[in-house]
């Protein structure tokens, strides 16, 4: 017998462990309703695997789910929750802050000097220091704050619920010390620091991009104060921010137009004959608004920002330019001029290949130039790096340049790492002692010592030696007797343009008419 269709489903159905029934209501062709009732295990077990698959299903999902949630929200060496863990963590952390009317600290956290444990000792090694770092900051902070990767060597702490700015405080000073203590890597010990800036909710922001910002500003505080401290952000600080990339804009417009900027020169002398031995060259800016900007303000920021090598090579094209003018001027003895060049012009720059390109188009000696750098700017050559010759790469640059007749002098001396290897390694022609050691010398006992003992390395090393920063008599008679023989300084000449340079440039005894004459003599003597 057929049927026409089944209607409906009167009942429910009654599961059991053993059975399923179905009751059903059927209408038959003939309008007659007819009951019936099937009992079907088969169906029992298909519901029960399939219920189990369903759940075993979406146990995998979720598993796979999570996992992919903590891939994209933590960083895979560390372990640390990352940055795109960091913008969807601290909104509703400073929502709770609001909420309960606590502060709320974030604290950026940048290693010192990490790029060089790397260079030296190789990625592998970094990676490991990498994650010892990240176990300290961790076990100098709360169970309920977070700890965050920001990608490379930088971290960042969020403090939940802070109840004083001491508090904040010595957290900060808690991760700087742990980070201080040297770790063994591969049965090496390393030493790295970190510079660390701190911001507050409400006090120093109320959301998340003006608490990063602020703290960030706060770490380069930190940088600039010499790494390895704290600073809490302040508002003087976001000042400096706001001028720092004032001058960035307006030096790139500088660089392009060239107008504003210039090179003055100022004369360092033989103490002995009066003469002037050499041009130091000196960038001037003239801000079209501000007027003249000082030398601090804005060669920091050019080396910062990578505008220091256009910089340099605007000086070198100025030099040589100006030389060529004084000898058409007829001023045919020619004193050598100094330039201060910067590790990141070194290190990017082919200043041989440079030099002697525009040396020879103008017909000039190499032998006129003289490269001064820092102790900092020796000591990155110095250092050795890890699988590669970036070091003897650096050698190669500062020898290739005394092959060409280029004299080099170390600037600033006294002042930066002390490391005297590279007075070793290269013949240096002068090392420039700093001019905070020669502001004081004649009353500071230690000043004198120091500068004594230079002297007389630098005599046995066969090393001239220039005294920078001299303004007084008593200075100059000072250094006379513990035998430094050049000198530079206001006491002498302050720095000029080009055209004001002839009385350096003709080879007869600087006129000091407005000096006592007396005293010259035995200067002089």
């Amino acid at each position: 017998m057929s049927y026409l269709a089944v209607c409906a489903i009167a009942a429910l159905c009654a599961v059991t462990a053993w059975a399923i029934t179905l009751h059903l209501r059927m209408r038959k062709l003939d309008a007659r309703v007819v009951e019936a009732e099937s009992r079907h295990r088969e169906f029992i077990e298909q519901v029960e695997h399939g219920g189990l698959v369903r759940r075993k299903i979406e146990a995998q999902l979720l598993e796979k789910q999570q996992r992919l949630d903590r891939l994209a929200h933590h960083d895979q060496l560390t372990g640390l929750p990352n940055r795109l863990f960091l913008s969807a963590h601290l909104p509703a952390a400073i929502e709770e802050a609001r909420r309960k009317k606590a502060a709320l600290a974030v604290l950026f956290i940048d290693l010192d000097r990490f790029k060089h444990v790397n260079d030296t000792h190789g990625h592998e090694t970094g990676d490991k220091l990498l994650q010892a770092v990240s176990q300290r900051i961790k076990d100098a902070v709360r169970n309920e704050d977070i700890v965050v990767r920001m990608g490379g060597d930088e971290f960042v702490v969020v403090l939940n619920i802070v109840r004083s700015s001491n508090q904040v405080q010595e957290t900060a000073s808690r991760i700087t010390s742990a980070l201080a203590v040297p770790l063994e890597i591969d049965g090496k010990p390393l030493v790295t620091t970190a510079s660390v800036g701190v911001s507050m909710f409400p006090r120093d922001g109320e959301d998340v991009g003006a608490l990063l910002r602020h703290s960030d500003t706060a770490m380069y505080q930190a940088k600039d104060r010499g790494r390895n401290n704290f600073q809490v952000f302040s508002p003087v600080m976001d000042r400096k921010l706001k001028e720092r990339v004032a001058i960035e804009t307006s030096l790139r417009a500088a660089l392009e137009s060239q107008t504003q900027l210039d090179v003055h020169y100022q004369p360092l002398i033989d103490l002995e004959t009066r003469r002037v031995v050499t041009l130091e060259a000196l960038v001037r800016w003239k801000h079209p608004i501000e007027g003249y900007v000082a030398p601090l303000r804005f060669i920091p920021v050019a080396e910062e920002t990578g505008l220091i090598a256009a910089l340099g090579d605007f000086v070198i094209k100025r030099v040589i330019d100006d030389m060529v003018q004084w000898r058409k001027a007829g001023h045919s003895v020619l004193v050598p001029v100094a330039i201060n060049v910067s590790p990141g012009q070194l290190a990017r720059c082919d200043l041989r290949q440079r030099i002697a390109e525009l040396t020879q188009a103008n017909a000039l000696s190499p032998a006129m130039l003289q490269i001064e750098l820092t102790e900092g700017a020796m000591f990155d050559q110095v250092e050795p790096r890890h699988g590669s010759n970036a070091s003897e790469a650096g050698v190669d640059a500062i020898n290739d340049l005394r092959a060409l007749g280029v004299r080099i002098a170390i600037d600033d001396f006294g002042t930066g790492y002390s490391s005297l290897s590279y007075l070793k390694r290269w013949r240096v022609d002068y090392l420039k002692i700093d001019r905070s050691f020669i502001r004081d010398l004649v009353t500071d006992s230690n000043d004198h010592a120091i500068v004594g003992a230079i002297i007389a390395m630098a005599q046995h090393l066969k090393i001239r030696v220039i005294a920078e920063g001299v303004e007084g008599w008593s200075q100059l008679e000072t250094l006379r007797k513990l035998g430094c023989r050049y000198a530079q300084g206001y006491l002498f000449a302050e720095p000029v343009p080009a055209n004001k340079c002839r009385d350096f440039l003709n080879g007869r005894p600087l006129g000091l008419n407005d000096l006592d004459t007396d005293l010259l003599k035995v200067v002089s003597a």
